[in-house]
């Protein structure tokens, strides 16, 4: 069940809990604001009771007449540099402090800030659906924070256009939390069948998109031979997980977008074992796969006019007697050989033969979306994709939709010499360097050995997908974040204008 939307002119509000967004430098508060509400918030301004700070909210309950029972302000920081990202972490901070009360959030929306109204409903809706999230939905004790049922903008505009806006951010911010609840998944329980599963609900409950997932023996017979090897080891069997979304009526029938995803449900690293510390977090390995599945199911619902393929590769990548070595060398669907030298560089070999799949599907415009290196996340943390592309202007488009989404992403150089790294004496390539140098960038010009012709691009998402900690703005959860889901709705959407 999503969250509902309304939009309310002042003076009809009623909710739960009424939020605004305050800012440190400036009393100025939203004109919707029942006057006596504002003297309120400027007297605990003035206190230093409400500082304004990202992230800050403050629960205040009120007993004058006439006046709601609770009021939290938001803090959005600084009023010269609010952006998206500020009214998304101080909307999910209202959430958290609203969360015993439940029920709906009322939020005025502030015309004097500069960030436009629409903007402002979208993060905020965003904010409060990703904000509340609630990563334990296994534990049995407890009692969880009553769901936020529906937010109402307080507004004199248009009310249509933020309507439509917040309950478009509504959909894709659920489609992103399922995406969460898949990375989240034990892997007992998310096995690679189960995710195709996933897939294939979505096919029966949206229209215009089918699914299938190819087993085993189909593998092999498209001469898989890459992705085959990684899944040896493991008793539940791989799937490559097709889902096609093809509209009614596409607006560039020329065009067909596809999405990879690198889906290993469970990566031990093989016979390259990963030590064991926070080795129970490889189970969102797969939170790329989870990003192509639900981030397609968002544009089908959605209804974009944008003919769309997500080929993910499941697997698990396990230790045992049939399990690919080091030393191996493999034959990928391309024809081209591998030589392994670390099982633990699972997911470029993977990802080699969906790539290639999906350009023999028919895809235009590709960008596949993994959880590929340690070394991405050590350079950008957990706030940035590392963006490689073979195509400039496809580069550029990525990393505007990464800016609009919120998913965002930072361009790295691809260049031949880089090549060289996974240059082998006995093989076509090799899948990893014993070099300590650019990791991110072999593991990119590798893959671009698989891209095909035609604009492609690859997103190493290691940092922002799977948290270890708070990332101390809307995302406070540990575990999966959807990251992925809402930068290919917008990717999606720029492509048909």
């Amino acid at each position: 069940m999503g969250v509902e939307i309304s939009v309310v002119p002042p003076g009809e509000v009623d909710a739960d809990v009424v939020a605004v967004a305050v800012s440190p430098d400036d009393p100025t508060l939203s004109p919707e604001l029942d006057a006596r509400l504002q003297e309120h918030v400027r007297e605990l301004l003035a206190a230093g009771e409400i500082r304004g700070e990202v992230g800050e909210s403050v629960l205040v309950h009120l007993e004058r007449a006439g006046s709601p029972a609770r009021l939290v302000a938001g803090g959005v920081g600084p009023r010269e540099e609010v952006d998206a990202d500020a009214f998304r972490t101080a909307a999910a901070a209202v959430a958290r402090a609203a969360g015993r009360f439940g029920g709906t959030i009322a939020w005025a929306l502030d015309s004097s800030l500069p960030l436009p109204e629409l903007e402002q409903a979208r993060a905020v809706v965003e904010g409060i659906v990703l904000g509340a999230y609630d990563p334990g939905r296994w534990k049995t004790n407890g009692v969880p924070p009553r769901p936020i049922e529906r937010i109402a903008f307080v507004t004199s505009d248009d009310a249509t256009g933020v309507a439509e806006t917040a309950e478009r951010a509504a959909r894709i911010a659920k489609r992103a939390n399922r995406a969460r609840d898949l990375a989240n998944a034990p892997p007992n329980e998310l096995t690679p069948e189960r995710l195709a599963g996933r897939a294939a609900e979505i096919a029966a409950e949206t229209d215009d998109v089918t699914a299938e997932a190819l087993g085993p023996e189909q593998l092999d017979e498209l001469g898989m031979g890459a992705f085959a090897a990684v899944a040896r080891a493991s008793h539940n069997p791989p799937r490559l997980i097709v889902l096609r979304y093809e509209p009614p009526e596409p607006l560039r029938p020329d065009v067909v977008l596809g999405l990879v995803g690198k889906a290993i449900t469970f990566d031990s690293g093989g016979i390259s074992l990963k030590p064991a510390l926070r080795m129970e977090d490889m189970k969102g390995d797969m939170a790329g796969g989870a990003a192509v599945v639900e981030g397609l199911a968002a544009v089908a619902e959605l209804g974009l006019p944008l003919r769309t393929i997500g080929v993910v590769a499941a697997c698990e990548n396990l230790v045992g007697g049939n399990a690919y070595r080091p030393g191996d060398i493999l034959r990928a669907a391309n024809g081209k050989t591998i030589e392994i030298t670390n099982t633990d560089a699972e997911g470029r070999v993977v990802l080699a033969d969906a790539l290639w799949y999906a350009r023999r599907e028919g895809a235009t415009h590709v960008l596949d979306i993994a959880t590929l290196t340690g070394a991405m996340e050590r350079a950008l943390g957990d706030l940035y994709g590392g963006l490689f592309a073979n195509d400039e202007s496809w580069r550029d488009e990525i990393l505007a939709a990464s800016e609009r989404s919120g998913d965002h992403v930072w361009p790295f150089p691809l260049h031949p010499r880089y090549r060289r790294y996974v240059d082998s004496a006995f093989a076509d390539m090799k899948n990893a360097s014993d070099l300590k140098q650019g990791s991110p960038a072999l593991a990119a010009e590798f893959l671009r050995e698989f891209a095909g012709e035609g604009p492609w691009a690859h997103i190493d998402m290691s940092g922002p997908a799977f948290l270890e900690r708070s990332r101390g703005d809307y995302l406070t959860q540990r575990g999966g974040t959807g990251y992925g889901v809402r930068l290919i709705v917008e990717l999606a959407s720029s492509l048909v204008g």
